[in-house]
Formats: C-alpha cells, structure tokens, sequence
C-alpha cells in the first residue's frame, strides 16, 4: 500500500467514525487489566529471596520465575495483537484474562520451582493476548486529541505499574510474611481478574476493523508462519539477554541467529502481503509511515535506559545500603508519583505540541537520572533527602514520553492493524526491558568487583543516561523529519 492510499484508508476511517458513548469506560477495564498484566513484570522483583527460601531452590532456578514471564510476554504480543484484529479484541481479552487468572492461581499455590516456572510461562503468553489489546482498542474508539489523552491514561499506568510493583510487593511480604506472602502476590490477580472479566464481557465491544476495505468480508486467517519466525526472532534477542542478567554468557551466542531470522520474517511477510493473504505485521508499515519506525526506535532505547534503573537501585539498596525490600520499593516511588503527575497532561498536550513533548520529557528525565547518579554515593541515612527528589524529577520526565510516544508511532496506523502494531511496539519495549536490565546489571557488578557499591550504583546509572541519551538523539531526529 502506497503513502496515498494509506492516507486515503485513514481518511475513511476518520469520516466513518462514531464516537462509542462507553469508550471512556471500556478504557478504563482494559487499563486495569494492563495494569494486571505490566505489574506482574517487576512485582515479582522483591519476592525473590522470600520464594527461594519457601521451595529451598537455587538462584538460577528462581531467576526463571522473573524472566520465563518476560520471554513468553515478549514472544507473543505481536501475535495476540494481530489475534485481536481479525477475531475481535473481547474475545482474545476474554481469552487471555481467562488464561492469566488460571496462570495466577497455579503459581500462588504451585508446590515446587518447577511448577512455578511453568506456570510464569503461560501467565506471560496470557499476558501477552491481553497487553496488545489496550493500544488496539484505543486505536479503535478514540480519535483526534481523545486519543491522546486515551493513551496518556496509557502511558500513565505503563509508568505506575513499572515503578509500584516493587512496593506493592513489598507491602503484602511485609504484611503476610516472608514465607507464603509471596505468593499473594499471585493470587491476588484471582478475585481482580474476576472481576474485570465480568466488565470485559458487558463492556467491551466487538471490533469490526478488520473488515476490507469497501465493506469487504474481514479476513480471519492467521499468518501462523510469520508468528513462529516472529517469536523465534524475540526468543533469540530475548534468552540470552535473559540468561546474562543470571549470569551466564554462553547463550549470547544464541545472538547470532537474530539476523537471519529477522531477514526470514521480512521477506515472508511481504511474500504474504503480494499473496493478498492477511499478513501477522504489515513490514509495509515501517517503509511506508516513518513515523512507525522512529516511534518504535524511541520507545526501544527509552525502555532500555529506563527499566533497569529500578532493577539497580532495587539490589543496590538492599545489598549495597542495607535496606529492606519495603524500603527500598519506597525510596523510588517518587518515580511513579512524578509519572502519575506528568503521564496524562503529556496525553493532552502531544496533539498540539507532538515530537515536542516527548523532547522535552526526556530532557527532564535525563536531569533527574543524572542527579541521581550524583547523589547515589550520599551517606545511607541522607538518601531519603537526596535520591528520592531526583527520582521524582525523573519521574516528571518519564511520566510524558511513554504516552506522547504511543500516540505519535501509531497515528497514521489504521485500525485493522491497530493490535499488532501496538504489539509490536511493546515487543521493542520488552527487548528494551531487558537489555536494559542486562546492560545496567553488568556495569553494576562489574564496576563493583574494583570499587565500592555505590560507585557501582553510579557507573550503572551512568550507562542508563548514555542509553537515555540516545532515546534523545532519535527523538530528535523524528521531531526533524516531522513525526
């Protein structure tokens, strides 16, 4: 499809829109259940130890009850997005959250490592149906500068749901103990999941965007060859990333077929589009709307630079400064009260301000990381007065590019491919996750083995600031492109 009919295709979207006088409630379900679904990314961060210590197992073991969640949540939000475009987005939520509340359950009360593990790996690929649906039901029911602030409410549980989960978690292990409160983190996703599953089935509408053009039938097949070489590309970035932040570097060689199987994806999507078969990521968007792929570029380098702080400080304060899981997960909730602050004015702000926005974010969260790499090395008792403003200002900043940054990427995106580009955008996040966390993690222990811990923390948020830099730098190049 060329640029012309590209617009053309959005055009008749935009004319025949209808605004759904329930979109605002709708939004609201699903941002809970993505607020489900993100948290259980990080909330899983402070429980470490505690389930260690209950099933008596080893730390690399444990290490895959954190990241097997994150690999299968990557590995299928492209596919659950493009799911959601052909066969209806409350069915695949329906599906999904069904999956995630079984997966919840059978990790809270799993009786050995091994079935939590398991159990990880189907509640992220439950995650992973039900993630993409948000940006696809956005796309689908809000236009115009609603759809800004629709995703400004987005990006505002993104950021809310990162930098909590460590506190929430700490606050049920605090409350119910170190031995089984773990696992309410879990089970906690039951009578929540519940809930909303009821709202899903009452509020959610069908989507009918993956209908032709013309009015043309909707075309229900599934590009499963695509969606196998898709994850294979994700597992192959994703495993030994995975494996580097428990400590072992031989699967990095894993690396070497990340080419050849990205090459594989692209080739056998645009054979798929020349057959007129419906394709799982239409790779016509990334050379047709420039727009797409210096969003997605953004978005990588942000979520690289921006996860792996909290993994950092989380370690370093507990084991470097003595403090508790509690205390820890406290001293950087400032980052989620400047996002919470900042995420829903930047939604309102990008229809008329665009790449702006996002600019001016990152300016103001590059501030607040480096005056948190000044003030890491502070006495332990002052870090209450010093680290936590500049989490704070961080959070400013990191509140208003996360929103800003979905509504531009997906703005000329039609509705019929709303999910899976939206997928496809947080699978770059995701990969960005965990490079982050590998990258920061490495420089922390590496420069920890010469020096003290808090030069540590230092030099590992000084690499997430060099990251940062270069989520600057591309932004910029989108703001001079006029994205």
């Amino acid at each position: 499809m060329t640029q012309d009919e590209q617009a053309e295709r959005t055009s008749g979207d935009e004319a025949a829109y209808e605004p759904d006088p329930r979109r605002w409630r709708v939004l609201a379900v699903s941002l809970v259940v993505g607020f489900m679904s993100l948290l259980d990314v990080t909330i899983v961060n402070v429980a470490v130890p505690s389930i260690r210590a209950g099933l008596d197992t080893s730390a690399a073991t444990i290490q895959w009850v954190v990241s097997g969640y994150a690999l299968a949540f990557g590995m299928t939000l492209v596919a659950g997005g493009r799911l959601g475009d052909a066969h209806g987005r409350r069915r695949m939520m329906t599906i999904g959250l069904i999956g995630f509340i079984v997966s919840s359950a059978a990790v809270g009360l799993a009786p050995n490592a091994a079935a939590i593990v398991l159990a990880r790996l189907a509640q992220g690929a439950s995650a992973g149906l039900l993630t993409p649906q948000n940006s696809g039901l956005i796309q689908q029911l809000f236009r115009g500068a609603e759809r800004g602030r629709a995703f400004g409410m987005f990006g505002f549980t993104v950021a809310v749901a990162s930098a909590t989960g460590p506190l929430i978690g700490g606050l049920l292990i605090g409350v119910l103990g170190e031995e089984n409160g773990w696992r309410s983190l879990f089970l906690i996703n039951v009578p929540i999941g519940l809930v909303a599953l009821v709202l899903i089935r009452r509020l959610v509408p069908d989507n009918h965007v993956g209908a032709g053009p013309e009015g043309a039938p909707k075309d229900p097949r599934i590009d499963l060859v695509g969606a196998v070489l898709l994850g294979l590309a994700v597992l192959a970035v994703l495993f030994p990333l995975i494996s580097l932040e428990g400590g072992a570097g031989l699967p990095l060689v894993v690396l070497v077929a990340f080419p050849l199987l990205a090459w594989g994806f692209v080739r056998w999507e645009a054979r798929t589009v020349r057959l007129g078969r419906p394709p799982l990521l239409d790779v016509s968007l990334l050379r047709g709307l420039p727009g797409y792929a210096n969003g997605l570029l953004v978005g990588t380098l942000y979520f690289t630079g921006f996860t792996g702080i909290f993994l950092v400080l989380s370690v370093h304060l507990q084991e470097g400064e003595g403090f508790s899981p509690l205390q820890a997960a406290l001293l950087m909730t400032p980052f989620a009260v400047g996002a919470a602050t900042t995420s829903p004015l930047a939604g309102r702000l990008v229809g008329t301000l665009g790449r702006r926005v996002t600019l001016v974010a990152l300016g103001v969260m590059m501030t607040g990381t480096a005056l948190a790499a000044w003030l890491v090395t502070s006495p332990t008792d002052t870090l209450w007065w010093t680290l936590a403003p500049a989490m704070f200002l961080a959070g400013v900043g990191g509140g208003g590019v996360i929103s800003p940054n979905f509504t531009l990427t997906l703005a000329e995106v039609p509705p019929t491919m709303g999910g899976a580009a939206g997928g496809a955008l947080q699978t770059g996040q995701r990969i960005g996750s965990a490079l982050g966390a590998a990258l920061l993690m490495t420089v922390y222990q590496a420069v920890g083995t010469v020096t003290s811990a808090p030069v540590a923390a230092r030099a590992a948020l000084l690499a997430a600031l060099a990251v940062l830099t270069l989520a600057f730098a591309a932004a910029v190049r989108s703001w001079r492109l006029g994205d």
